[in-house]
């Protein structure tokens, strides 16, 4: 007997949808996408659909984690890159965090 999927055909594509809603000066965080996906418990395939992108439309750069931090997961190199990024949005850091009540995105539900 298979165990049932955690996450079903096309979250991917869900996965990019949401984050490009996501407004330059706003970030968000991978609990947060997948609570508009809504299921919340998967935000962790978030991040491993993220990892996976090859779409340079979605702006992967704006999603951190929950405590405002830049997951670099062994990849300093991606890391600095999304830091550059956002600050080049105009995402203020304050030693390794972003003040997330100032600049967190907020999914319209749907």
């Amino acid at each position: 007997m298979s165990e049932p999927r955690v996450v079903s055909p096309g979250f991917h594509a869900r996965v990019y949808a949401r984050v490009r809603e996501v407004e330059p000066g706003y970030v968000t965080t991978y609990g947060d996408v997948a609570a508009a996906l809504g299921t919340p418990r998967v935000a962790r395939h978030v991040g491993w659909a993220l990892s996976a992108l090859d779409d340079d439309s979605t702006p992967w750069h704006r999603v951190i984690n929950s405590q405002g931090r830049i997951s670099y997961r062994g990849d300093t190199g991606r890391g600095e890159l999304q830091r550059a990024l956002l600050e080049a949005e105009g995402i203020v850091f304050r030693g390794d965090r972003v003040d997330m009540r100032s600049c967190r995105w907020r999914f319209e539900p749907g």
